[in-house]
């Protein structure tokens, strides 16, 4: 699979999901179906499994390749804002055979993978707020319980903070050594409207410090939407050898009656990324914060056959 997907993003644009929190929020919720952890997404996939199946479904109707898992903010780090720091293993196990039965479902057609997703956590070890080590043990676990859950790649994403990166790289890189199985690494760093990383760091001082790493994409997702990405990618394009992957938010969130909205329709969203597919070399597009199937139908209808 492994191989599969790697040649695959040779041979086509590979395209993402897009915006699991946004297609939750559409569902009526109630606070028991978190279990009391409200804004916990990632228990879903214990309460609600068929609800999070459905979402995984609604993007491979629409033509996607790869599905994330719901397991962004499954690091015992996060969960233990929760005091449930100790299902870290099983959530993630859990969110991996959950995609992975989907995929199956669809995978009849043309091939589909699941990355398992690994978000920032909530804290910048940069900042003092946790030590590196503590940090990677954290993420080691979190990786270990995806690649057991049989996910196809590692995607490490919305990073904020180089050390944060550096982290959740060596966690997952000594998770594979330890299998003694190599699946596919994407690391996705989060570019601030400001032109910075949350701690400050640049995209090229950003793609310094990843360059040397095994990993097979390099790309950036989240934060604002694809315009403002525009020149962080063509960097990553002329300057990286890796695949470069592209996942937005669908425009830059605003506050509309104490909610976020995006303002970004499909068209628009597809319009500017068919550019960056077209123009300047990604490989590998998607849709983060407020993308909805509809936004990834536009996009497969763009460039899914390219």
């Amino acid at each position: 699979m492994t191989e599969n997907f790697l040649n695959l993003c040779k041979e086509k644009i590979i395209i993402f999901d897009g915006a699991m929190g946004t297609s939750i929020q559409a569902y009526p919720l109630t606070i028991d179906d978190f279990e009391g952890k409200d804004g916990c997404n990632e228990i879903l996939v214990k309460t609600k499994p068929s609800l999070i199946e459905e979402i995984h479904a609604s993007f491979f109707q629409v033509g996607c390749d790869v599905i994330e898992t719901n397991s962004f903010g499954s690091s015992s780090i996060v969960l233990a804002e929760y005091d449930i720091a100790n299902m870290a293993y099983d959530l993630n196990l859990t969110a991996a055979k959950l995609a992975k039965k989907v995929a199956s479902d669809f995978g009849q057609t043309k091939p589909r993978f699941v990355a398992g997703s690994i978000g920032p956590t909530t804290k910048l070890p940069t900042l003092g707020h946790i030590s590196y080590r503590a940090m990677k043990d954290a993420l080691y676990t979190q990786a270990l319980a995806l690649l057991d859950g049989g996910v196809d790649m590692f995607l490490l994403e919305t990073c904020q903070d180089v050390l944060q990166v550096k982290a959740g790289l060596a966690a997952i890189f000594k998770v594979m050594e330890e299998k003694k199985k190599r699946i596919p690494v994407i690391a996705q760093i989060t570019i601030e409207s400001t032109g910075t990383m949350l701690v400050g760091s640049d995209i090229s001082s950003a793609f310094c410090a990843l360059e040397p790493y095994d990993i097979d994409v390099i790309g950036m997702n989240c934060a604002t939407g694809p315009l403002e990405m525009s020149e962080h990618i063509r960097y990553l394009c002329e300057a990286s050898e890796f695949f470069v992957s592209c996942i937005p938010n669908a425009g830059i969130p605003e506050n509309v009656g104490g909610k976020s909205h995006y303002h970004l329709s499909p068209e628009d969203f597809s319009k500017i990324l068919s550019h960056f597919v077209n123009d300047l070399g990604v490989s590998i597009v998607g849709g983060c914060c407020g993308t909805t199937p509809m936004h990834l139908k536009a996009l497969v209808d763009s460039v899914g056959n390219k």
